[in-house]
């Protein structure tokens, strides 16, 4: 059976949508095709085939041709399902419906929420555009055959709007950033943050706290500025200083950052798409036997004081952020064993080998025409 999946947005080697969507399907015997817009060409990747339709210039360029070139790949393809992974690509579902495709929708997050958190809007115009976009989007996935979610939240809105709803965790895969025992002398007075970095991700806050913590402790910053303005801030703060920039870097990288790191943050701002999110480098963290920063969302707190594995802080307040990493420098012992207890729920409940069973049968339902 064929089956692809399309994003105009993320990255061919996407972590939820390659690494685990794609490969899972694959080793399940189907023949899975993911088409992409990064311009880097074509290529099989672990029987995996890569379709490029090329880089789009700007935010509107990528709505208006990129989509367009993304369907018309997908019909090339001629697959049995179609599994989309942007909310832009909800026309492109709805014209491949209207060819008599199967098309799954996959809501990595709450997309009305999502538009209340863009920094580059203002008040009224992210009230209009986030009801009009949540009208839309209920529209449309009504038709489609069938909604994977990334967390339980998501599927509460969606199960109302589409029976067929499925919550497909993002959790980790099982060894891949640390494998066995974690020797925690190798550790340095190190913490972690590792994703998209951006205001409403907390970065100005974190900084900040680098400024005010009293250990002698740097941060390894992951990831890549979505803002030029934050940047320049954060770059122009003392506590700066403290901060050691790694850029964008592989899954390889991560899991060495994390094996050094005594605590991973995750401290991101009050957004409405935040609180009820499960960020999966919180469970990552975990994974990697590192134990937490995280912001006191109820559902975050949940997670991590509930497992005992690390600490929950006010993300707008850059002392207590500060005071929590120092806790994880001058209380090694106590870090461990938080770090050691998330390891073990993951291992236990939070682990992506009990979500791709909840993916495949899915599919295997929706080809069977078990579902309607």
């Amino acid at each position: 059976m064929k089956i692809a999946h399309l994003t105009s947005v993320h990255s061919r080697y996407d972590t939820r949508i390659y690494l685990k969507e794609c490969r899972s399907l694959a080793r399940a015997g189907y023949q899975v095709s993911l088409v992409v817009a990064d311009g880097k060409g074509d290529e099989v990747k672990e029987g995996i085939a890569i379709h490029d339709v090329g880089g789009s210039r700007g935010r509107l360029g990528r709505m208006l041709w990129t989509t367009r070139r993304v369907y018309e790949r997908a019909l090339k393809i001629d697959a049995e399902i179609y599994h989309l992974h942007d909310p832009e690509l909800i026309p492109v579902g709805l014209q491949l419906k209207g060819r008599g495709k199967k098309v799954i929708f996959d809501a990595h997050e709450d997309l009305p929420k999502q538009i209340l958190g863009k920094p580059y809007l203002n008040k009224f115009s992210k009230v209009v555009l986030s009801k009009a976009l949540g009208v839309f989007e209920s529209l449309a996935c009504r038709r489609f055959d069938g909604i994977v979610t990334a967390t339980p939240w998501i599927a509460h809105k969606f199960s109302r709007i589409n029976p067929v709803t499925v919550t497909v965790n993002n959790y980790p895969l099982i060894g891949e950033l640390a494998r066995g025992e974690i020797n925690w002398a190798l550790k340095k007075n190190e913490v972690s943050y590792i994703g998209g970095i951006a205001s409403i991700r907390g970065i100005l806050q974190v900084v900040e706290a680098m400024r005010l913590v009293a250990s002698d402790v740097r941060l390894q910053l992951g990831g890549r500025f979505s803002e030029r303005d934050v940047e320049a801030t954060a770059k122009a703060s003392a506590g700066w200083s403290k901060v050691d920039e790694l850029g964008f870097i592989g899954r390889d990288e991560v899991g060495y950052a994390l094996a050094r790191s005594v605590a991973g943050l995750v401290t991101f701002l009050p957004a409405p798409n935040h609180i009820d999110a499960q960020p999966n480098k919180m469970f990552e963290y975990m994974s990697a036997g590192v134990p937490i920063i995280a912001s006191n969302f109820p559902l975050w707190r949940e997670i991590v004081e509930g497992n005992q594995c690390g600490l929950c802080v006010d993300p707008l307040d850059s002392k207590s952020i500060a005071d929590a990493i120092d806790f994880m420098i001058n209380n090694p012992g106590q870090a461990e064993a938080m770090g050691r207890r998330g390891q073990d729920a993951v291992l236990e409940k939070y682990n992506w080998s009990i979500e791709e069973k909840i993916l495949v049968g899915l599919y295997s339902r929706l080809l069977a025409g078990e579902v309607k």
